[in-house]
C-alpha cells in the first residue's frame, strides 16, 4: 500500500528534475538623464516623448538674450581687422624710411645718427603689428567663448535612440535636475543570471536564442557580449550580459524573455512515470501470496484495513489528492 501512496511523490521528484529556459531580461543598451550645464529658463521643447532622436540633435533650448548678444559684439569684434592694416602700414612705412637713410649714408648725406633713428622706427613698426596681430586673436578667442556660452543654452542629446521621460515644460527654471531621458534601443541589452554550474560553458562571442514574452515576437539571437568573473554566492549565479541587435526597433526594450543554456535537456514524458514498485498491495494476489507470521488471517486483515485508514487520513492532509485510478483502488481496498 506505500507504493501506491508514493507515485505523486515519485512523479513530483521525477518532474522538479526538469530543467527549465532560463529567465532573462532584456533592457536598452544604455539610458541617459539629460540636463544642462547652466541655469536657465526653458524656452523652447524641440521633442516629445516617444519620438526618435539623433546624437548631437537639440532637445531643449534655454532664454539666451544676452549670451546672444555677447556673441554678437564679439564677432563683429573679431572681424575687424582696421588695427591689423594700420600696423601693416606703419611698418611699410618706417621699412622705406630706412632704405632710404641706407641710401643718404652711403652717400654722405645723412648722419649713422639719422640711419640708427630709421632702423628704430622700423623695429617699433614690427612690434605694433605684432600686437595688433595678437589683439586680433583674442577677439577670436573671445568670439569661441561666446559662441560656447551660446551653445550651452542648447541642450543636445548625447545619444542616438528614443526620448523615455520628459521632466520639464516651456517656463520652468533649469537647475541640477534632469530634463528629459534617451534610451538606446538597437541594439538592446540583454541580462541573464546563470547557475554556476554552467560557468565555463558561456563565452563572450558565443550566441544564444531568445525568446521573448510578447505576442507574435518570435526567436531571436544574441551575441554574448560579458561574463561576469565574479559569482554571486547567495544565488550561486553569475551574470551574463548579451547584445541584441534590434532593426526597426522592432522589439521594445524591458520586455521578460527565455533563453536554453547550453548543456540543459528536456526531459521527455517517458522519464516522467513512476517506476514499477516490487512492495506488495494489501487485497491483490501478490499479497495473498506473501507470507505472514506471528498473526492470524482475521487479525491481519482487521489490522491492515485500519492501518490503512489512518495512512488515508494523514496522506490526505500531507499530500495533493492522487489520480483518480490511485483513489479508485484504495476505495475498493477499504
Amino acid at each position: 500500500m506505500l507504493a501506491v501512496a508514493a507515485v505523486p511523490a515519485a512523479a513530483q521528484t521525477r518532474s522538479a528534475a526538469v530543467p527549465k529556459a532560463a529567465v532573462c531580461l532584456i533592457e536598452p543598451d544604455s539610458v541617459a538623464e539629460v540636463g544642462s550645464q547652466v541655469v536657465g529658463l526653458v524656452d523652447k521643447l524641440h521633442v516629445q516623448r516617444g519620438d526618435m532622436v539623433r546624437a548631437g540633435q537639440p532637445l531643449v533650448s534655454l532664454r539666451a538674450d544676452v549670451e546672444r548678444a555677447n556673441a554678437g559684439v564679439a564677432d563683429a569684434r573679431a572681424r575687424v581687422d582696421a588695427e591689423v592694416r594700420a600696423a601693416q602700414l606703419g611698418l611699410a612705412l618706417a621699412e622705406q624710411k630706412l632704405q632710404r637713410a641706407q641710401s643718404l649714408v652711403s652717400q654722405s648725406f645723412v648722419s649713422e645718427q639719422a640711419l640708427d633713428q630709421a632702423r628704430g622706427e622700423r623695429d617699433l613698426a614690427r612690434q605694433k603689428l605684432a600686437q595688433a596681430q595678437g589683439q586680433q586673436g583674442i577677439y577670436r578667442q573671445e568670439r569661441r567663448v561666446a559662441d560656447a556660452q551660446l551653445g550651452l543654452r542648447q541642450v543636445k542629446s548625447p545619444l542616438s535612440g528614443v526620448v523615455v521621460e520628459r521632466y520639464v515644460n516651456v517656463g520652468e527654471r533649469v537647475e541640477e535636475r534632469p530634463l528629459l531621458r534617451v534610451a538606446v534601443i538597437d541594439p538592446l541589452r540583454v541580462e541573464l543570471m546563470v547557475p554556476t554550474a554552467q560557468y565555463g560553458s558561456i563565452k563572450p562571442g558565443g550566441q544564444l536564442t531568445l525568446r521573448p514574452e510578447l505576442p507574435g515576437a518570435g526567436p531571436v539571437v544574441a551575441t554574448v557580449r560579458q561574463v561576469d568573473k565574479v559569482m554571486d554566492a547567495a544565488s550561486n549565479t553569475f551574470r551574463v550580459r548579451l547584445s541584441l541587435p534590434n532593426p526597426n526597433n522592432r522589439l521594445p526594450a524591458g520586455l521578460r524573455c527565455k533563453v536554453d543554456l547550453p548543456g540543459l535537456a528536456t526531459a521527455s514524458a517517458a522519464d516522467l512515470r513512476p517506476a514499477p514498485s516490487s512492495k506488495a498491495v494489501p487485497g491483490t494476489a501478490q499479497d495473498a501470496a506473501a507470507p505472514r507470521s506471528g498473526t492470524t488471517g482475521a487479525t491481519s486483515t482487521s489490522s491492515t484495513r485500519s492501518g490503512f485508514s489512518l495512512f488515508k487520513r494523514a496522506t490526505a492532509q500531507a499530500t495533493p489528492p492522487a489520480p483518480r485510478a490511485t483513489l479508485r483502488m484504495a476505495l475498493a481496498l477499504d
